[in-house]
């Protein structure tokens, strides 16, 4: 019986992934195997010994210790894309709303106390303040063309806007995806340079805190439109609202307010509504829920932020599956330890990412305490696992 602790509520689609007679679920559970969770904080939390997976149902990971789990050699996984249409639709609402002054043309009429047939001369003298433009011929600027950012870009297209990206790490799936008609950027400054709005796709790191900044801003044409729907922190906040002051932007759209931000007249701050679709919660919450229950079952790693991707299919033998630091030799040892214990490898898969590597093993029968003692003393093993023939 698996046992998976939630730390917030998750959508009931996804919970009815988990098998009731494999796996208990529920918020308050002890020794847990795995935990799922959304917004919950984990820096500061006592995570069990027990929990050998994390999974975040969205794609952001800020409010999970990656590298204390990477250390005790626990994948965690995420959903990406998932949410991409939902923040998708957003963005392109933001742009809408920035190009046509919605926010603040809706909160001038709900000052109207007039009625009849002045309060229809009020309108119309009202109106001439939120004259906007429209977007066919305006030129997007698209940060980070993953599944978010790739759909942006080809919606965008599609509205007849012109649309520039930067991405030098696009992968080849999300190249297939893109459109053709999207041009490419060789650096952020070129981006900026041509855009009359930028939309930010890409997680918060350190090298991307403060990416849009005041030097970036003052390259952009003037009455620029800033969306960010990413993380609070990509955009210098300071540096948006005194190029707001200036006239060089036009309008800030972001999902994380400040007091700063709310007061500013020009800002629309919406409280992080991102992924907020009940669509797009179930399908965080199935994607993470069918993950971490491929690899408590049968060790498979798809969609984690600190593991490589290895996914190996099971044979009619015992599986053991390793995950280490990425040093030489590795698979030499294991395979010389198996072999010693007259255990013959049906299967075998190996995969590395930057420090850390995974290891999948089948073999022709059940491994004793005393080979797993020995595999689990190899230098730079983190987590063995032993997952026994697979479940019919």
């Amino acid at each position: 019986m698996y046992k998976i602790l939630t730390l917030n509520n998750i959508a009931v689609e996804g919970l009815r992934h988990f098998p009731r007679e494999r796996y208990e679920v529920a918020s308050e559970i002890s020794h847990p195997d795995g935990i799922l969770l959304r917004s919950h904080n984990m820096h500061n939390m006592d995570i069990p010994e027990t929990v050998v997976a994390v999974g975040r149902a969205g794609a952001g990971t800020n409010n999970i210790p990656i590298e204390a789990l990477s250390a005790r050699g626990v994948p965690v996984f995420n959903a990406p894309g998932a949410n991409a249409n939902a923040v998708k639709e957003l963005v392109i609402g933001g742009l809408l709303i920035a190009a046509r002054n919605l926010c603040n043309a809706r909160e001038h009429v709900k000052t109207l106390k007039e009625t009849g047939a002045e309060l229809s001369k009020a309108v119309e003298a009202g109106k001439k303040q939120f004259v906007g433009f429209e977007l066919p011929g305006k030129t997007l600027g698209v940060i980070g063309l993953g599944a978010i950012g790739v759909e942006v870009a080809n919606v965008a297209l599609n509205l007849g806007m012109n649309v520039i990206g930067f991405d030098p790490k696009i992968t080849v799936r999300r190249a297939w995806q893109l459109s053709s008609g999207v041009k490419h950027a060789e650096t952020l400054d070129q981006l900026f340079q041509a855009a009359d709005a930028v939309t930010v796709h890409v997680p918060l790191f350190e090298e991307t805190r403060g990416l849009v900044n005041r030097d970036r801003l003052a390259l952009m044409r003037d009455g620029g439109v800033i969306i960010n729907f990413a993380r609070g922190g990509i955009v210098d906040d300071a540096a948006a609202i005194a190029a707001l002051d200036k006239g060089k932007l036009h309008a800030y759209v972001t999902d994380f307010p400040s007091p700063e931000l709310i007061a500013h007249p020009k800002v629309v701050a919406l409280p992080h509504l991102g992924a907020s679709t009940s669509e797009a919660e179930e399908n965080c919450a199935i994607m993470v829920a069918e993950n971490v229950k491929d690899y408590l079952e049968n060790g498979n790693i798809r969609y984690s932020v600190n593991f490589p991707e290895a996914r190996l299919p099971r044979l009619d033998a015992w599986r053991m599956t390793i995950a280490n630091a990425n040093v030489p030799n590795m698979v030499g040892q294991i395979s010389t330890c198996l072999a010693n214990a007259g255990l013959n490898i049906e299967d075998l898969l190996n995969k590395s990412v930057g420090d850390f590597a995974y290891t999948i093993v089948d073999v022709n029968g059940p491994p004793s305490e005393e080979t797993m003692a020995e595999l689990r003393a190899i230098q730079g093993v983190l987590t063995l696992r032993n997952l026994g023939k697979p479940v019919t």
